[in-house]
């Protein structure tokens, strides 16, 4: 079973529903001993960022996440907020994160008169940069759904996974042992979406 964390913030009804349909089960659940026997985690995230990590605290659940996270190397995967949830500090709010990926969560620099917008709304290719499971059998010309105004700038390139374009090259997914996070939202994505989502279900 697949535990969705729950801390007002989340998109976990669309999570569910494309989790079922690659044909496994998840519970969303802000409760303590739900979230410690869980065997796999899921934390969304639409919003922002320091509100996010506030809401993490007030609800008791910073602590139980380390230990889950860190100690017991519970396999976890971070959708938009909640992937840069998951980096040292972003600069939405200038507010500290969980800092299981040393990475800082930047809003896109891109001059005012580009045609190119922010936020970043829409389809893109992304551009593997290195091998893992939850990008098995998932070709390299896959497309995800993006909404978001800021992204990762990781300190270590070992840690990028996915990378895409908006103005310039930005990690679209980054991965440290048993910790992964995408900025886009695989359960928009269709059928990329979908087998990203069951790969981790079946083989992180």
């Amino acid at each position: 079973m697949i535990t969705i964390i729950d801390y007002k913030l989340g998109n976990t009804g669309s999570i569910i529903n494309m989790l079922k349909r690659g044909g496994h089960k998840a519970v969303v659940s802000s409760d303590q001993e739900v979230i410690a026997n869980a065997e796999k985690l899921i934390l969304p995230g639409v919003g922002h960022f320091a509100l996010a990590m506030d809401e993490l605290e007030k609800q008791g659940l910073t602590e139980l996440l380390n230990h889950k996270v860190l100690n017991e190397k519970t396999p976890i995967l971070g959708i938009c907020l909640g992937m840069q949830l998951m980096a040292d500090f972003s600069e939405e709010g200038n507010f500290k994160g969980l800092g299981w990926i040393n990475a800082r969560i930047e809003r896109f620099k891109i001059p005012a008169e580009s045609a190119i917008k922010v936020p970043h709304m829409g389809w893109n290719d992304v551009v593997t940069k290195k091998q893992h499971p939850v990008m098995n059998g998932i070709e390299q010309d896959s497309r995800f759904y993006f909404v978001h105004s800021f992204h990762a700038v990781c300190a270590n390139e070992d840690n990028i996974l996915l990378e895409t374009t908006h103005s310039y090259p930005f990690t679209a997914a980054f991965n440290r042992e048993n910790i992964t996070g995408v900025q886009f939202h695989p359960e928009k994505s269709h059928r990329f979406g979908m087998a990203l989502l069951k790969n981790f279900a079946e083989k992180c």
